[in-house]
């Protein structure tokens, strides 16, 4: 625990990293729920099921790109600059970026928007978590890392408790922005689609959080001591260049999949697979470009070893694999269930039942309160039996909850919103996981860029994994009637898609187990401490400096 005399700033940095992180999850949630909506004002009436849902995967893949390319940048700002001011900074750019997609009037600036505010949503999950394992060390790192993952899925549940109120009140909204004076137009527009639009420009408050922060939240003394040693001087502007041309073959990727579904034969699926392969590997060179650059200038420094350096590297790949996993099954199966919900209930209807009242709602609701609790008991279980264990028994209950989520409910109604609630808490567990384990992967002077990188990564994995939803709805609904192909189709592409924690179930055993270990200083990590190349006093004297 921190000593009294500066308990208050690290509480404050508490609470900075969790509301950053809950108002982050806010935006993260706000387009699963409102998204079907907003596209089917935004798109021609008489487009198919098949468009919407492909500029469905679109948005969500552009929104992956730019939250990996996010985490790279603010990750490298936060270990150049400090965390403190990155954090605002990621926070400012993912509020008034959301806020803004509520003037949208095409799909495609949703998309644009979205990527932009999601470089933000990116960068703020490694800063946040960087700050306050170096402020809470110790045993207190598992109670941080419960509040820290369960923070987004508050946010998520926000989003539904929001949107229950503005539904419910559509009327009164209305009356109210008429009121304002506003043109009736402006208003109808603002009001349609249960008042998307609305949601969305709610996304801008965060940016009030940038105050509290600038005004109360210390900085690192761990990367204050960084910087005094002059480690932080090795990090370079023109690295980022390298990180530019990763996002853009990432972008090339989701371009070569996007414009149609997924075709199974033929020239044009070689080209897109070698496109895809291609455009991943120079992604990922780039995106390591930063980190690997500042290594090689540390080498040269004589500030830390050779061997240490491909420590890390090797590191941040094999996290990247970890995050890449658990992302790849959200977002190529859970992100959608809003989606099959609304598509479930639209068929309840047709065949005469009763139609329910807030179903987006409630269905969100249940999976941001499943998230809750399993971000929670998967941070204690990580201290219970270690991170490499924890982490193959959440992959094997996403399966599992995945499975019964898709193939044990044909309509919604209250086993859906159950089976929503345990599939959502296991495939969202590993929010828990992220924050206690990938600190004590690293050193504190490339904590920030390394989780930045290995988190949001996962993310461009993800990223492609996501398209191909769409497709693959289409694919295993070969032969069905138009009017069925989402509610067979969904089950089957998300079960196919949920294959993937198998993957994370053998991998992790390559994982380090740093369970009971203090969170690593330069020295553990490898990196030898200079403290003073001109004179080499403290080195003479056989004693080093904490971190």
């Amino acid at each position: 625990m921190p000593p009294p005399r500066s308990r208050v700033g690290h509480r404050a940095a508490l609470v900075a990293a969790v509301l950053g992180w809950l108002f982050d999850g806010f935006e993260m949630g706000l387009f699963p729920l409102v998204g079907p909506l907003a596209l089917a004002d935004l798109l021609p009436p008489d487009g198919s099921v098949a468009d919407r849902d492909a500029w469905f995967g679109v948005i969500t893949a552009v929104f992956l790109v730019g939250a990996a390319l996010g985490g790279v940048l603010f990750g490298w700002l936060g270990d150049r600059i400090g965390r403190v001011r990155a954090m605002s900074a990621s926070i400012l750019t993912y509020a008034v970026f959301t806020g803004a997609c509520g003037l949208a009037t095409e799909a495609w600036q949703i998309a644009a928007l979205r990527s932009i505010a999601s470089l933000g949503m990116g960068g703020e999950w490694a800063l946040g978590v960087a700050l306050v394992s170096e402020l809470w060390p110790g045993g207190s790192r598992a109670v941080v890392a419960a509040l820290v993952g369960a923070a987004a899925n508050v946010g998520f549940l926000l989003v539904a408790a929001v949107s229950f109120g503005l539904v419910g009140l559509i009327d009164a909204a209305a009356t109210g922005l008429a009121s304002l004076g506003l043109p009736e137009a402006t208003v109808a527009a603002l009001v349609r689609g249960d008042g998307w639009r609305l949601l969305m420009m709610a996304g801008s408050l965060p940016a009030l959080l940038v105050f509290f922060i600038r005004l109360f939240v210390p900085e690192s003394p761990k990367w204050e001591a960084e910087r005094a040693e002059g480690r932080a001087a090795h990090w370079a502007g023109r690295d980022l260049l390298a990180v530019a041309g990763g996002g853009a073959a990432a972008l090339a990727v989701i371009a070569a999949w996007a414009p149609t579904g997924l075709d199974w034969s033929g020239p044009r699926l070689w080209l897109r697979l070698a496109i895809t392969l291609a455009g991943f590997f120079l992604a990922l060179g780039g995106f390591l470009v930063p980190v690997a650059r500042y290594l090689a200038r540390s080498q040269a420094a004589g500030m830390i070893e050779p061997a240490a350096a491909s420590r890390i590297l090797g590191r941040m790949l094999l996290a990247a694999a970890l995050a890449g996993v658990p992302l790849l099954g959200t977002w190529g199966s859970i992100q959608w269930v809003v989606k099959w919900a609304l598509v479930l209930e639209r068929e309840a209807v047709a065949a005469g039942a009763t139609p329910t009242l807030y179903v987006k709602e409630m269905t969100q609701a249940c999976g941001a309160a499943g998230a809750i609790l399993g971000t929670v008991l998967a941070a204690f279980l990580c201290e219970l039996v270690g991170r490499r264990p924890a982490y193959a028994w959440l992959c094997l209950a996403s399966l599992v909850s995945v499975a019964w989520l898709y193939l044990g409910n044909a309509r919604w109604g209250p086993g859906f919103l159950v089976a929503m609630l345990l599939a959502n808490g296991a495939t969202s567990s590993f929010y828990g996981w992220f924050p206690l384990a990938f600190p004590e992967w690293f050193p504190t002077a490339v904590r920030s860029s390394a989780q930045g990188f290995a988190f949001n990564f996962g993310r461009v994995i993800a990223a492609v994994g996501s398209l191909q939803t769409a497709a693959l709805v289409v694919f295993f609904s070969a032969g069905l009637p138009a009017d069925r192909i989402e509610a067979e189709g969904f089950p089957r592409a998300a079960i196919c898609l949920s294959l993937v924690y198998l993957v994370g179930a053998a991998i992790i055993w390559l994982a380090p187990e740093t369970r009971g270990q203090p969170l690593p200083d330069a020295v553990v990590s490898g990196i030898t401490r200079l403290k003073d190349q001109r004179t080499g006093a403290r080195r003479n004297g056989g004693r080093s400096a904490p971190d």
